[in-house]
């Protein structure tokens, strides 16, 4: 039972973080530097956004039966997963949509534009920004994990702890092919990993 959780939180956690990858990827290419404190900031908002969410789902079962709490975080999960996968779909907009879009997904479709100086440096603000844009996947996740009575703690850490190593270690392979490569497939493999998360909830 227990590596069970743990295996479901560590598919939360990466499902979480794969945007961070990809960002990590992005900057190496430009050479857009993230100093290791800046990085804390981003990884700590992967972490309060997957607590905060997690408690809510923990709060949410304590009024249902453990069965519909399943059903209910396997919806949830499963549906961000499908709006992840059609994610690229949905991004094929016209210029005109795309400058009225809001910052937050401005900065998930070109991880460049968190870089609002164009000092090639992610300073604090701007990591803040990036660490809000970013964290928005582990919403779900976190509330699965409440939901479904995942440690919560250990789900917020590890996930804070991906969102980290994600954007530091992908930086230094930002190679142009691998970016490109990424970028076309993080989205689908995000979302296949949500739903493999809620499919594996209701069996």
């Amino acid at each position: 039972m227990y590596i069970t959780s743990l295996f479901s939180i560590l598919f939360i956690a990466i499902a979480s973080n794969l945007d961070n990858a990809g960002v990590g990827i992005a900057y190496g290419i430009r050479k857009i530097h993230i100093s290791w404190f800046n990085n804390f900031i981003i990884a700590f908002f992967g972490f309060l956004f997957t607590l905060v969410a997690g408690f809510f789902g923990n709060w949410l079962s304590l009024f249902i039966s453990n069965a519909t709490a399943s059903v209910i975080g396997a919806i949830v999960i499963g549906s961000i997963g499908v709006l992840v996968l059609c994610q690229p779909l949905l991004s094929k907009e016209t210029e005109q949509g795309r400058k009225q879009s809001n910052v937050l997904m401005r900065i998930l479709r070109n991880p460049e534009a968190a870089d609002f100086d164009g000092s090639k440096s992610i300073g604090f603000s701007e990591a803040i920004v990036l660490g809000i844009a970013l964290s928005i996947n582990n919403i779900a996740g976190g509330f699965d994990a409440g939901i479904t009575n995942l440690n919560l703690w250990m789900t917020a850490i590890i996930s804070g702890f991906f969102s980290f190593l994600s954007v530091r270690l992908f930086s230094y392979v930002g190679k142009k092919y691998l970016a490109v490569y990424l970028g076309k497939w993080a989205t689908i493999i995000a979302g296949a990993l949500l739903i493999i998360i809620a499919v594996d909830q209701l069996l």
